[in-house]
Parts: structure tokens; C-alpha cells; sequence
């Protein structure tokens, strides 16, 4: 019992999402389209991306990325490139996908620096940029490609659209990382004693380049999947996951299934509530005209991609459900899904620190929610 608990509590996330598919379950007991409404592709690309981002960690192929970060000399520009990493970063890769880049990076360069007490605020500031920075682009998060593909609006009106909310959110990042370093702008980020050179900064062994070219290849193949929106992913999943089987397969050791299965869980929990009748009547009625709101609200329960699932065919302004579910991650870490792989990652490096992750990052995202829900509201009237 002590073990279970103890897996509770450090698998938070997990249990939540859980007791939700359960439940779920038993209000609507499944059927055959139950499972077929599971996002799977989101699914297989997100162990693709999983898989293969524990390879690059391995064969150190963020190096250079880690080498430029050195040119920072302070911690403001450091975290400033960073943070905008994340920001523009996401917009191509999706959200989920810089912060499994940039989040290990974070944690790696402050550690060296010896400047822990700014993770977590950095963390957070990251997790703000991945949400607010990928709203711009169709495919930048699954909500955003969800939404786009069933709309039918252009990716120009699409960036039109979304652009007033994405540059008020960079303005405000700035201004958050500076107040944050107020008190010594100019704080060195540079470590106290540098007899011991890290090992991101030391010559990468000749040998491994073939492996390290062939992740990267691998890498190039799931960003053409997400991109390409290709109905063959079955088989580039397949693919990918045999290359890295024959390359080195204690890579999937490494695999965060944990998070895939917490995917999984919130995936059977929308699907099982669009299919109850009474539950569908009820949000028909509701939904239509507060697709903001509800986009927000219903985000904090089943976080947004599942919310989206649920709320777009009962809604009638596709902008305001948009602007919803992308402002929703700021509330809780529950309400987007790239915030679970943001606390994911911390978590694995410090285990038992889950409740100061939550604490930090919930005041500092609900402060930048108060400053952008209200203009996201009046703009969300603004229908493609």
C-alpha cells in the first residue's frame, strides 16, 4: 500500500488522468467508436518525438545549441534566449516539442552555472512561451491542428487572427524575465569555478557521428510527419521505431511511457463523453456563443486538446473556442498538455519536487493569465 501511495504521489498527473478515463467509463461504457476516436496519430508521434529526443540526449546532439547558450554572459540573456527559444521554436515544431528540447537545456545550463533557484521560474516562463508562441501557427500545438483541419479557414487568416495575442505575449515574457532579474541584471551566468569543463563543452567523440546523423535523420522524418499531416503514419512509427531498435535499442528504455499513457487516459475521457447523449444535448445548448469561456473552463478538467475534441462540434465561433483552448494552459497544468511534459521532465530530474514545480508555476501563469484573458475575450469576437 505504502508503494502504491508513494506512485500516486509521484505520478500525479498519471492518477488524474486515470480516475478521469475511469469514470468516464462508467457514465458512457465503451463501444466501437469509443477507441476509434482516440487521437492515435498524436499518440505515435508523440512516442516518435519521445523516443527519439532520448537518443539525441544520449549521443549529446544538442551540443551546439548548448555551445551558442554559452555566449550569454548574464542570466538575463541567457534566459531570454531561451524562453524565446521556446517561443518561435514551437511555432514549427509544436509546443510539446520545444519544451522537450529546451527544458533538459534549462536544466543542464543552470545547473552549471550553479543557478538552480532560477529553474522553476524559467521553467514556467518556458511553458508560457511554448503555449503562447505556438497559438500562431496551424500546426503549432494539437489543438491548433485539430481546429485548423476542421475549419476550413487559410493559414493566412489563421496568423491574422492569432498574431494580436502573439505579440502581446512576447512583450509580456520580456517583461516578466526582467522583473525577475531586478534585483542584478547583470548577474554572471557563468560558473563560479570553472576548473572543470562541462561535458556539453567538450569535443564530441568522432565515432559516434553516424549515430548521432542518422537520430537527426530520424528526427527530420517525424517533423515532415507533423508537418505533412501524412495519413501514413502508421508506417513512419513503425519505421522509426524499428531504425532506433537496430541502432541502439535501450533507447526505449529511456521512453517516457508514462506520459503516454497519461495522453492515452485523457483521450478516452473525451471520447467517451462526446458519445453520452445527455451530456452532448446539455453542451449543445450551453457551448454555442461561450466557446471562450467553456474553452478555458473545461481545459482545467480534461486539458485542452481533449477539450477541443469535445467543445468544436457544438460550437459556433471556432475563434473564440480557439482563443480558449490556447489561454487555458495558463491556468493550470492540467489545462494543456504541454505543461504535463514541462512538469514530466522537472520531475524526472528531481524527484519529490512536484509540489514546488506546481506551486511556482501556477502563480507566476495565472498572473500572466490575468493580463491576457480579458483582451483574448474581446478579440475572440473577431470570427474568421
Amino acid at each position: 500500500m505504502k508503494a502504491f501511495l508513494k506512485l500516486i504521489k509521484k505520478e500525479l498527473m498519471l492518477t488524474l488522468a486515470v480516475l478521469a478515463a475511469l469514470i468516464s467509463l462508467i457514465i458512457t461504457p465503451p463501444g466501437k467508436e469509443t477507441f476509434s476516436k482516440i487521437d492515435w496519430r498524436t499518440l505515435g508521434t508523440l512516442f516518435m518525438m519521445l523516443t527519439v529526443l532520448e537518443a539525441f540526449k544520449k549521443e549529446n546532439i544538442f551540443q551546439p545549441l548548448m555551445k551558442f547558450s554559452g555566449r550569454f554572459k548574464t542570466m538575463r540573456a541567457l534566459s531570454l534566449f531561451l524562453v524565446f527559444g521556446v517561443f518561435f521554436t514551437s511555432m514549427f515544431v509544436t509546443n510539446d516539442v520545444s519544451l522537450l528540447i529546451f527544458v533538459p537545456l534549462t536544466i543542464t545550463l543552470f545547473r552549471y552555472a550553479g543557478r538552480e533557484r532560477y529553474i522553476l521560474p524559467v521553467l514556467t516562463f518556458e511553458n508560457i512561451a511554448a503555449i503562447r508562441g505556438s497559438l500562431l501557427m496551424p500546426f503549432g500545438s494539437p489543438q491548433n491542428l485539430f481546429i485548423y483541419s476542421r475549419s476550413g479557414v487559410s493559414v493566412q487568416q489563421f496568423i491574422l487572427h492569432m498574431s494580436p495575442l502573439f505579440f502581446m505575449s512576447g512583450a509580456l515574457l520580456i517583461v516578466f524575465i526582467c522583473f525577475l532579474y531586478r534585483k542584478d541584471p547583470h548577474e554572471s551566468s557563468q560558473p563560479a569555478d570553472n576548473t572543470e569543463e562541462a561535458s556539453f563543452f567538450k569535443p564530441l567523440l568522432k565515432e559516434r557521428t553516424v549515430y548521432r546523423r542518422l537520430y537527426l535523420a530520424l528526427f527530420a522524418v517525424v517533423l515532415a510527419t507533423i508537418v505533412t499531416r501524412t495519413e501514413y503514419w502508421p508506417y513512419v512509427t513503425a519505421f522509426v521505431a524499428l531504425a532506433v531498435f537496430f541502432i541502439d535499442r535501450r533507447i526505449f528504455l529511456k521512453t517516457d511511457y508514462v506520459l503516454l499513457l497519461t495522453f492515452l487516459c485523457f483521450f478516452v475521457f473525451s471520447a467517451s463523453i462526446t458519445e453520452n447523449p445527455s451530456i452532448a444535448n446539455a453542451l449543445s445548448g450551453a457551448v454555442a456563443e461561450n466557446e471562450y469561456w467553456w474553452g478555458i473552463l473545461l481545459s482545467q478538467v480534461i486539458s485542452n486538446v481533449p477539450a477541443s475534441i469535445v467543445l468544436f462540434p457544438f460550437s459556433t465561433n471556432v475563434a473564440g473556442l480557439l482563443y480558449g483552448v490556447d489561454t487555458a494552459g495558463l491556468c493550470s497544468i492540467i489545462g494543456s498538455l504541454a505543461s504535463v511534459i514541462n512538469y514530466r521532465i522537472y520531475v524526472r530530474e528531481y524527484p519529490g519536487k512536484g509540489k514546488d514545480f506546481l506551486k511556482v508555476f501556477t502563480a507566476i501563469s495565472l498572473l500572466f493569465f490575468a493580463f491576457v484573458v480579458l483582451p483574448g475575450f474581446f478579440i475572440s469576437k473577431w470570427r474568421f
